[in-house]
This record gives structure tokens, sequence and C-alpha cells, in this order.
């Protein structure tokens, strides 16, 4: 299963991951699953105890080995070479059950996993497996609790599986003949597998928590999109052919004979039941969105997991805090997800003062500059070719960063067919155990030439591409590939961005101006950024309503258009902004801290990889590790 990443802010955008393999941590099962359609730092007092740390080997290689081959999928993007992992059964091609009782049951297995997780005594292993025990601990522990809030999350919308498949089977590579019978196989279950997704949906409901009209009206815009291209255009097509041609030991009439099962199955397999998800989403509306389900506007509590009261109808709630331990679950998402040990109201305090601060910065930036407003607005960046832009910033990087791996990457077009609802940009994480396969793709219908240097920045250097192969070259502990924190993830990727305009060049303006121009960039991101996450958090915690939010949005300039789809997208993706927004905020506060505590003896870049280091983890884990490896 491939982990996507992505970049935006206000513009809308198809959220292709948010977090990896939630059979770990199902807090958020089905935006995990939609790409297969897609601390402490426990140094060990006494010293590592080498039978002890034999047997914890071994357990985490068998945890390892049952996570990354619950699919075919997920164990084709996640190792090229199985066999050297120990992986040898070859099981028929699936994508995994997505049933409610499956994902039950992978809760239920965490309880257990967690259980013999703490046989183990950390203090008697190594500090990194010691490490590592506190990161799995944490994740197994969300898992455990989120069983309860299990259908909080569907598996369509903007960011839905309708959107996944056509993605994820088009970077589905073949390496060998094997790999195209597995992925003819695949593509032949999709039925299957909406048939899955729409149970799920149907359970949802009938718990009473049911899909806004815009949810459903995203997915179904998507699927016309996807249904309404040529079969020549057809994205599981084109990408199949383009790729079967570099498969080796392969015939030309062998080739053929696969190209032409392929365009069948699209005909009458894919089409047909992205056509019959379709009828049967149009089938919810007309159905309306009236059930037996509780309003719980007020915020207050039943005990999670418990079903909406059956006495009482309301047809308008939309914000996660309407439902019965909606608050609860926002938080164990806050928590989960994010990695913040910081409750929603200090979040909003955090992201508030930030606002303030950002907004003195702006006016007292033009209010000293008469002409940089002016200077902004027809300023345009010295360079304006990607693969440039994506060269120079590996040389930046050498600045205050650690020395990047020597990978390979390719840049990719979003291909057309995609480009109406898909992401500004996305980096889709490689196989553990290869250097080649980094690829970022661009989309150029919402990538302006003033925003390619930023999106690079997040998705490549020193962003996703540099952070996820620089822990690559640490030579980690394989789960580790397994147990993501999004906030670590996305407020890396944000941090870098923000950082690299130190770096953005433009053309025709002075040095002086040129600085203040980085600057009122970079406070513009932030402006945005931390807009979008309370907007989110208002909508989702503190129950505004569209107008509620439109009002508070307009003091900032932000149309009630702008403000309408932003509504929309925090309810279909809660806490996605705060990755981003709390993730560079917890990453800025702890080097401003290290900063701090060490004066002149400070050194960023020992700062820098002090956090890649670590590895994706949540923030009091590496607070912990970070203050420890540079003030030691």
């Amino acid at each position: 299963m491939p982990r996507i990443r992505h970049f935006t802010f206000f513009t809308r955008f198809v959220r292709y991951l948010r977090s990896s393999f939630k059979t770990i941590l199902p807090v958020s099962s089905y935006r995990a699953a939609v790409v297969l359609i897609l601390s402490f730092c426990l140094t060990g007092c006494g010293g590592s105890n080498p039978e002890t740390q034999k047997q914890f080997d071994a357990f985490l290689s068998d945890c390892f080995q049952e996570y990354v081959t619950a699919d075919t999928v997920t164990l084709h993007f996640k190792l090229s070479d199985p066999s050297a992992f120990g992986i040898t059964a070859e099981e028929p091609a699936s994508y995994g059950d997505f049933s409610l009782e499956k994902q039950q049951e992978n809760c239920q297995r965490s309880a257990e996993l967690l259980e013999e997780l703490r046989s183990f005594d950390p203090d008697s292993l190594s500090e990194e497996d010691a490490f590592t025990w506190q990161i799995f601990e944490e994740a197994l522990e969300a898992s455990v609790s989120s069983e309860d809030f299990l259908l909080f999350q569907s598996p369509f919308g903007a960011n839905g599986m309708q959107s996944q498949i056509p993605v994820t089977l088009s970077e589905y590579y073949f390496d060998d003949e094997k790999d195209i019978v597995n992925y003819l196989a695949l593509v032949n279950q999709i039925p299957e597998l909406f048939d899955q997704l729409l149970a799920f949906e149907n359970a949802r409901r009938d718990a009473g928590i049911v899909s806004p009209d815009f949810v459903i009206e995203n997915t179904i815009d998507q699927i016309e999109q996807f249904l309404s291209a040529s079969e020549d255009d057809n994205l599981l097509i084109e990408t199949f052919e383009e790729k079967i041609e570099n498969v080796p030991d392969l015939g030309k009439d062998q080739k053929q004979t696969y190209i032409n099962n392929n365009r069948s199955l699209v005909r009458q397999v894919v089409l047909p039941a992205f056509t019959s998800l379709r009828d049967s989403l149009e089938n919810y509306q007309e159905a309306g969105t009236d059930t037996s389900a509780a309003d719980n506007s007020s915020g207050s509590s039943r005990p999670a997991g418990q079903e909406n009261d059956p006495g009482r109808t309301d047809a308008g709630r939309e914000r996660l805090c309407q439902y019965y331990g909606g608050r609860e679950y926002y938080e164990l998402l806050l928590s989960a997800n994010v990695g913040t040990d910081k409750s929603p109201e200090q979040c909003i305090d955090a992201l508030e003062g930030t606002l303030k601060d950002t907004v003195s910065d702006i006016a007292s930036l033009t209010r000293e500059n008469a002409d940089l407003y002016t200077e902004y607005l027809s300023a345009r960046p010295l360079l304006t070719d990607s693969q440039q832009i994506l060269t120079e910033l590996e040389n930046d990087t050498l600045i205050d960063f650690p020395e990047p791996p020597d990978v390979a990457y390719t840049l990719k077009n979003v291909p057309d067919a995609l480009s109406s609802t898909s992401a500004s940009a996305f980096y889709l994480l490689p196989p553990v155990d290869s250097e080649d396969a980094n690829i970022i793709y661009l989309n150029q219908s919402r990538v302006s030439p003033e925003d390619q240097f930023s999106t690079l920045a997040h998705e490549g250097y020193p962003g996703h591409l540099y952070q996820t192969n620089y822990y690559l070259s640490t030579d980690p502990e394989p789960l580790r590939s397994m147990l993501r924190c999004d906030g670590y993830d996305e407020g890396w990727g944000t941090y870098a961005q923000l950082y690299s305009y130190n770096y953005l060049e433009f053309a025709g303006v002075s040095r002086e101006t040129e600085s203040l121009l980085q600057q009122l960039y970079r406070d513009n991101d932030i402006l945005s950024l931390s807009l979008a996450a309370l907007s989110d958090l208002y909508v989702n915690y503190e129950n505004y309503t569209p107008e509620a939010l439109a009002e508070y949005l307009s003091a900032y300039g932000v149309t009630a258009e702008g403000a309408r789809s932003l509504y929309e997208y925090v309810i279909e993706n809660p806490t996605t902004y705060l990755s981003y927004s709390i993730g560079w905020y917890e990453l800025e506060q702890l080097r401003n801290t290290m900063e701090k505590e060490l004066g002149s003896r400070f050194d960023v870049q020992e700062f820098h990889e002090a956090v890649l280091t670590c590895g994706s983890c949540s923030f009091p884990l590496l607070k912990e590790r970070v203050s420890s490896a540079i003030t030691e």
C-alpha cells in the first residue's frame, strides 16, 4: 500500500492517505485503506539483555510480516523483495477484508499484541528498540481505543476509495509476469470491493451516522470524471500498456494478450463497477439523510461507541461534535494521528496566538515598506521549471540539513483524468528496501509558478522525499515503516516548506526586497494554514455552523465560497489540517526550546539530524529523544 503525501492549503484536494496501515491503528481504518484501492527514550539502566533482545527482535519481525502480508497491495508497495524479509508464501491476490467485523477483529488483535509487547521490559532492550517499544505501545493503545469509533469514518468522499483505485493501480509496478497476473486479479475484484464499502456505509447509516449530501456528491463527481474518459485515455488502460513494455522475458504475443485482457476487464468489470457504485450512491441521495439518530449539538457525550438515540431524528447533523462520542473521537484523532498531547482547547490557543503574531508581522512588514505589497503581487520566482527547482532545493538542503542520501526520483504530472479532483501535489513513499521508487506527482492545473518552489520543497527537498530516504538510510527496524504519525510526517513537510523560503530567489528585485518577500510568503502560508486548522477545530469540536465559520473567516478576507469549501473539507477530514499546523508548531517550538537552552552551542543542522533520525513518532516521544540527543 503506497503512502501518498500531499500539499495544499485552501484548495480542495484529494487526500489519498492520511496515515499508513490502520490494521495497526484502525482509528481511521478506511482512511488508511483508501490507497489499497490502493517518547520516552528508554536507555535501559542495566543495559540490554541478549536473550530478551533476541526474543523482542523476533516479535517485531513477526508483527511486521503479519501487517505487511495483510493484503497484496500493501506487500507489493512496501517490499521490493519479500523473500529477503522471510516472506515466501504466495497468497491469492486480494485487497483484504474491509468489513466492520474485520476492523473490529483488528482492534482486538491489537489488544493481544499490546499484552505481548508489555511482556518485554524496555529496560532490558537496546536504546533503539526501547524507543520502538514506546512507539508501538502508543499505536496499539490507540488501535484498541478506536474500536468504539470505527463507524465515524466513511470510505467515500473527495478522498475516498473511488479516487484511490485508479491512482493505486496505475502505480502498481510490474517487475515480472507475476505482478501482471496479480494486478489483473485485483482489477477483477473491484466489484466485490465496492460491495464491501457499500455494506460498511450502510452499517454507518444503521447506526445513525449519515454522510452529508456534499460528501456523496463529491464521490459521484469523481466517479463521473473517471467514467467520462475515453477508452484510450482511461488511466488503467494507458498506464498498463506503458508498464508492460518494460517487463523482461515477456514476448510480444504475451504482452498483447495481457493488454487485451486488461482492456476487457476495464470495459466489462471496472466501468460497470463504477457505474453501479454511482447508482447506489445516487439512491442514497434520493433516500435523504433523515435517520433515527440523535443530534448532539451541545457536544455532550454518551459512552463511546453506543448507537445514537433511536428515539430522535435529525437530518442536519454534519459536524463531528454533533454525534454522541464525536468529541471523544476527535480527541483520539488528535492524539493518535496528529501525535500531540495538547487538548483541542490548547491547540486553539496555540493557533490563535500564531495567527495573531503572523497578522501583526504582515502589518509591520507592509507598513514599514510601502511598496512591499505591490512587489508581492508582481513578484516572480527566478526558477519556474520543476526539475530545476527540485535540483536547486536538493543543493540548498546541504546548507542547514544533513547530507541527503543519493536516491533516484521521478517527477510526474497528475493524469488529466484526475486533475480536477487531485491534490496539488503528492509523494508516493518507496518500498522500504528500494532507493529507486520515489515519485512526486504535480498537478499542473492547480500549482501556479509562484507555488511550485514551496510545493516541491514540501514534497521533495527538504520535505517528504528527503525525510523518508534519510530515515531509511539509518537502517531502521522494518516495523517502524508501518508506525506512522501524521503530525510528525506532515509537520516536517510544512516545516521544510516554510524553511525553504530562505532559499527562494525572485527575478529582478534587490536582495533586501527579496528577503522581505521571503518573509511575506512564509507569513502568508502560516496564515492560511492556521485558519484552515482553526476552522477544523471550530467546526468539529466547537460546533461552528457554516454561517458562524464564514463570519469568523471573513475577518481575514476569506470569501463565503472559500469558507463553505473549507467547511466541507474539514467535515470530511477531521484533524487533517492539524497534522500540518500543529505538527509544524510542535517542531518550531521544539527548535525554539533547544535554541534557548543551548544558546551559542545550538547547531541547526544537528537539530535537523536529531529530528530526522528519530523517524515518525509522537511529539512527546520526539521531544524527549531530541533533547537527549543534542544536549548530551
